[in-house]
């Protein structure tokens, strides 16, 4: 059988990114592909930038975890993957993904990221991320076969934020073989600043209720992986306390703000 992707883009608001994000998707070395377009009722010239590349533009919400199955719904080609607006594929993203599969047999794969932007904070992302980078258990997959993911039901649209780490905890409650893409995406976070991570974070926060329903031992788990990357890369930590300094905020300021939206998370699953 011929191989085909369809590449199923979220957006909302994202005219500064999405121009970057979708020539991206379009250059790649593999063909042939389709993009697919979700957006969330966007305001902005996101929906005319998003005209340029596909006829596939579709319009669901309220949150990312609906727009993506809205745009799996959609899809034609027999694998699937979802990147977020402020990604850029690097060319050969699509073909090391299906380089994995022949390898490894894999049914979903991941792929590495990098953080790239301006300002302090967002340096001090890319320390994190860098962190990460060799740590396959911190990984969500992001390209499954379609029918895998008709299998799985998509993501559940309870959660906005945590979906992706369910996916891949229901992906391993399954066996299903997972691999890594020999490839990276480069993720734009622009300027961060710390107001903005805070609201993030709360707002991800509201979602840990149904993901720890789903997965008891699902925050254990990460909290445990994402130390031992810590203590993996602590060369690199000790080489630039600078920005080493700036992850201690930084992630003690995000876990405050997640304890904060669970709260918040609770009190409505609770009805109070």
């Amino acid at each position: 059988m011929t191989e085909t992707v369809s590449v199923v883009v979220t957006t909302k608001n994202v005219e500064r990114t999405l121009e970057a994000c979708l020539d991206s998707i379009a250059a790649q070395t593999f063909q042939p592909l389709e993009i697919i377009v979700v957006d969330n009722f966007s305001v902005d010239a996101t929906r005319e930038i998003a005209r340029r590349w596909t006829d596939k533009l579709l319009v669901a919400g309220p949150e990312r975890s609906v727009q993506r199955n809205t745009g799996f719904e959609a899809a034609e080609g027999n694998w699937v993957m979802w990147v977020d607006a402020d990604m850029v594929l690097r060319p050969d993203v699509l073909e090391a993904c299906l380089a994995a599969v022949h390898e490894s047999g894999a049914r979903a794969v991941s792929v590495p990221e990098t953080t790239v932007g301006q300002g302090y904070w967002t340096r001090v992302r890319a320390l994190e991320r860098h962190c990460y980078s060799d740590q396959p258990a911190l990984f969500n997959p992001r390209f499954l076969e379609r029918g895998l993911l008709e299998e799985l039901g998509g993501f559940d649209s309870s959660m906005a934020g945590p979906e992706d780490a369910d996916l891949r905890h229901r992906l391993a409650a399954a066996s299903v073989p997972c691999g890594v893409a020999k490839a990276w995406i480069d993720h734009d976070e622009g300027r961060l600043t710390l107001r903005g991570v805070w609201g993030k974070r709360v707002y991800y926060g509201t979602s840990i209720p149904a993901f720890t329903q789903s997965n008891p031992s699902g925050l254990a788990d990460q909290a445990r992986d994402t130390m031992a990357a810590y203590w993996s890369h602590r060369g690199d930590l000790v080489r630039r306390p600078d920005l080493a300094a700036g992850m201690v905020v930084l992630r003690g300021m995000e876990s405050v703000a997640y304890l904060r939206g669970a709260w918040e998370g609770r009190r409505e699953r609770h009805g109070s």
